[in-house]
């Protein structure tokens, strides 16, 4: 398809809209953190794909070796996000997505392409069953049903670091990792901090902000991760008040 599709670039970063959180002209403090996130990463081989339109449709990925997740492994792409919202669905546009980024890891001499999912699929995920599709198959799991998904195209896998199949922490308190990837999180973070700060609640708040930091986390981490009472609890971004509330209650 013609569809008509730009690169991120350290040149064109700050003039093109990055899809999430589209404002043209509000300043928003998680766009601004995004931004100065990707710059250092664009130099890194990262990828941020999206259609040249104002609309939610892209794809985010970089070579293994420098993506900020808990997986190992030699000479693969990490997918973080492949997303296609609203309107923009059913033409094409993520299989037009897909297709360029394995196109880009066999023109680099990759060994492969791999992604989290889950045995159920859940918010915040790329569509682990849109990727089988292509081929994409589990490679490695944790045993709270998180899967890695791996496209190999050379017969070597990728695996979870072994600290993120941990999924415990010494504090009791609520304890939340995250980075700045996603513009969303500054959101989040601020919701947090209010919630706990208006009921009392004891919070451990933990910037990923070192590429080591992220290898070393003890749990599955696209650029969030919840836990209470010492125990993993969600990935998902999207946790609001009363999810929140939910997992306090536990």
């Amino acid at each position: 398809m013609n569809a008509d599709f730009v690169n991120l670039t350290t040149e064109n970063l700050n003039d093109e809209h990055l899809c999430c959180i589209i404002r043209s002209k509000k300043p928003h403090a998680g766009i601004d953190a995004k931004r100065r996130w990707l710059s250092d990463r664009l130099n890194e081989g990262h990828v941020f794909r999206k259609l040249n339109a104002k609309a939610t449709v892209f794809i985010e990925y970089a070579p293994l070796e420098t993506a900020w997740v808990p997986v190992m492994g030699d000479n693969y792409y990490y997918l973080y996000c492949l997303w296609v919202l609203g309107g923009s669905k059913g033409n094409g546009y993520g299989r037009a997505l897909m297709e360029y980024c394995l196109a880009d890891a066999k023109e680099k001499g990759k060994s492969g392409v791999c992604m989290l999912g889950s045995k159920k699929q859940k918010n915040w995920l790329s569509d682990q069953s849109f990727a089988k599709k292509f081929g994409f198959e589990v490679v490695d799991t944790t045993d709270n049903g998180y899967d890695l998904l791996a496209l190999s195209f050379d017969g070597t896998i990728p695996k979870f670091a072994q600290n993120a199949k941990k999924m415990k922490v010494e504090s009791e308190e609520l304890t939340i990792y995250y980075d700045m990837q996603c513009p969303y999180i500054y959101q989040r973070i601020e919701m947090v901090k209010q919630y706990c700060e208006i009921n009392n609640v004891p919070v451990s708040l933990i910037q990923v902000d070192t590429l080591e930091k992220a290898k070393n986390l003890p749990c599955v981490f696209n650029n969030w991760g919840v836990f209470y009472k010492g125990n993993f609890e969600t990935v998902n971004l999207l946790l609001d008040v009363e999810h929140l509330k939910r997992i306090l209650k536990k």
